[in-house]
């Protein structure tokens, strides 16, 4: 393999915080890549960028009631500063909003068309005449024709997860204006795919089935099976880049072009910045592209992109794809739209110097092969059996024992012990591993080198040989003292701030993967080490119990049919209840109280008797509206003053959306002082 690696990871879309799905299931594992591959001394370039285009971003924007600028200007800066809080250590970060990108997507795209990789063709497409604009498959809603799904997408029921397309709905509707849209014929430009299946059944299906992952070539093969079929590089759309075109006005690069085209546009920017030249990168056999994604976006990286590549002429093709599966969260899947979900920017705030423990246990839960789940008990388990009990635990007891014993001196100690080769031995599984994309495999070899030291340690037992047999006691903290040292070098693509730790607690410098491979000291007797420092801290219950709460409070909340209802009251009970006396009266008379904008002073007819009720509805209704509208009023409610008149009940109200009252009503006329319940 070559020393020139371009490793990716998947654009964030910018319409929201990055969650621990993301994250165990892309980023942290690249990275943990990318570290490696710099400490064997490899010429890595790590990209990635906000994904700033696209329908999701829009509808956020118009639902928030600003421009998608504003979405992704915010976004971008939560999701680039969460990842740096992650030590997620990409060499760029961009964005698809950037002058440069834009300018190398539509050079892209402009090659293709000068060349003739396109076909132009006319299609029908839902047209809202109101807002006068084309519709994406997002903006459409109707009947799903499966389920029967009233809230169904042009794209999508999320109901029942069936595909659609805009035609197949029933009754659709134009979410911009709730009108019915007209079908409308617009040109766009298509990449037509079946022209590459030869290539992509060459280049995959045969020549990767040995070394690509089972879920991502299966995937592939799937839709190569299937056959593949033109697809439209453009869309009708006022947010993205433009089609660099004089017949094109009103039309962008259909997201999935402009993309991952920011993996190239976006690495032309590191290099500028960096002396370096893109191409040697991008358009050089030697380098080895590899793709970290999801596996939602397999095709794109596997089918799409290789096709536009190969139609562009001059880009190579990507070694290896290594997407994950989805990561769940407490048995349920992590959902962005019902806040399901543990969002990185929060844990950062709520788990202050504890990056290393998220990365760690999303390690070791990641989601490689199969979907996997994260539980909050399972992230303290790992943390205070694993992290505190076995790594931090043999950590501290070197250093303690050496500072006790020898003044924080190393000892002296006999080289050729056999166990110092369990450094080298962890080192080179770890190796392997990584070279093989098994992060979860890598992190054990890890944890089992730091339980090899606390057995060779409680085997020992220095802090007794130390009195009848020091040059033992020496030879085991000698010993000790490797292992420590290897595993400060080998944790520090997994657990990167943890290494920067225990480097400075043993006061040497990071060193290239292989020298620890083929090194048996890698600490010299009389090497003066710092004193211990707290690696990892035990988490307590009430912490998780807060977490696993904080959890349940979203389920509650995702139960409403109506997100902007407000908490129920403290539970009463029934004889509570029994005590209410409600009644339908009419309203006989209602003026204004004078010195007061939102009070009315009402005379009802309970039925039982006549009686005054001052209430606070002056902004929602005049008076002359009032005379003899049937209420509901709450007749044994004690009697207050309110500005000098006797208030003799309450009625009953809601507000609306718009902030108005409402009464509540019966829908029929009925006698005064009929009982309601």
């Amino acid at each position: 393999m070559s020393n020139k690696k371009l490793i990716t990871a998947a654009l964030p879309y910018a319409n929201g915080p990055v969650h621990i799905g993301h994250l165990a299931g892309v980023y942290i594992p690249a990275d943990v890549y990318a570290r490696f591959e710099r400490r064997l001394g490899n010429d890595v370039a790590f990209i990635c960028g906000s994904d700033e285009h696209g329908i999701p971003i829009t509808i956020r924007a118009k639902k928030e009631g600003v421009t998608p600028q504003d979405i992704v200007d915010q976004y971008h800066e939560i999701i680039k500063k969460s990842f740096s809080d992650l030590g997620i250590s990409f060499d760029e970060y961009s964005r698809t909003t950037d002058k440069k990108h834009y300018e190398v997507s539509q050079d892209f795209f402009k090659t293709l068309y000068d060349n003739g990789k396109f076909t132009e063709e006319v299609s029908e497409q839902y047209f809202d005449e109101q807002a006068n604009e084309f519709l994406a498959d997002r903006y459409i809603v109707g009947t799903c024709p499966n389920c029967g799904n009233d809230n169904a997408y042009g794209d999508q029921c999320e109901k029942c997860g069936s595909t659609l397309s805009p035609s197949e709905l029933i009754n659709p509707k134009s979410m911009l204006s709730g009108n019915i849209p007209v079908l409308k014929p617009t040109k766009n430009w298509y990449l037509p795919l079946n022209d590459y299946e030869n290539f992509l059944n060459e280049w995959i299906i045969e020549g990767h089935k040995n070394d690509w992952k089972p879920n991502v070539y299966g995937q592939v093969k799937s839709w190569l099976n299937d056959g593949l079929k033109p697809r439209a590089m453009t869309r009708d759309l006022n947010w993205g880049v433009p089609v660099p075109l004089p017949d094109a006005d009103g039309k962008v690069l259909y997201v999935w072009f402009d993309a991952p085209i920011g993996y190239i546009s976006f690495t032309q920017q590191w290099a500028e910045k960096n002396g370096k030249n893109w191409k040697d990168y991008w358009q050089n056999p030697e380098s080895d592209l590899i793709h970290f994604i999801g596996k939602d976006n397999i095709v794109f990286h596997c089918i799409i992109f290789p096709a536009m590549m190969k139609a562009h002429g001059d880009y190579i093709m990507p070694t290896n794809v290594p997407a994950f599966e989805f990561l769940n969260l407490e048995n349920d899947k992590i959902s962005t739209s019902r806040n399901w979900a543990v969002w990185a920017n929060e844990y950062v705030e709520e788990f202050p110097g504890q990056q290393d423990v998220l990365r760690y246990a999303l390690l070791s839960s990641a989601p490689e092969t199969k979907d996997n789940n994260f539980t909050w008990k399972d992230f303290q388990t790992k943390n205070n059996s694993e992290l505190v009990g076995i790594f931090g635990n043999f950590i501290n007891r070197v250093v303690v024992l050496i500072h006790k014993y020898y003044d924080g001196v190393v000892p002296n100690g006999e080289v050729n012990a056999t166990e110092l080769n369990e450094v080298s031995k962890s080192a080179k599984e770890i190796h392997e591993f990584l070279e093989k994309f098994e992060f979860r495999n890598a992190l054990t070899a890890l944890m089992n080198l730091a339980r090899f030291g606390n057995q060779y340690l409680q085997t020992e037992e220095p802090w007794k040989t130390i009195k009848d047999n020091p040059e033992k006691a020496a030879q085991s903290l000698f010993v000790g003292a490797q292992i420590a040292v290897g595993l400060a070098q080998l944790c520090e693509p997994f657990m990167p701030f943890s290494s920067e730790k225990l480097l400075n607690m043993f006061n040497v410098q990071k060193m290239n993967w292989n020298d620890v491979e083929n090194a048996k000291v890698l600490i010299e007797s009389g090497h003066k080490i710092n004193e211990a420092s707290l690696l990892f801290s035990k988490i307590e219950d009430d912490v998780i119990e807060a977490q696993i709460q904080k959890l349940e409070n979203t389920k509650q909340n995702n139960k409403k049919t109506n997100p902007n209802a407000k908490p129920m009251k403290e539970e009463i009970s029934f004889d509570d209840f029994s005590k209410i006396d409600l009644r339908i009266g009419t309203i006989l008379e209602a003026e204004k109280v004078e010195k007061a904008d939102k009070l009315l002073k009402l005379k009802v007819d309970t039925g039982i008797d006549v009686r005054t009720v001052v209430s606070g509805i002056a902004e929602s209704f005049s008076p002359e509206e009032l005379i003899g509208k049937q209420v509901m009023v709450l007749v044994n409610l004690a009697p207050r003053k309110i500005r000098g008149i006797e208030s003799q009940g309450m009625l009953l109200l809601t507000s609306k959306p718009d902030a108005k009252l409402s009464f509540v009503t019966p829908d029929d006329s009925v006698e005064n002082g009929i009982d309601v319940g």
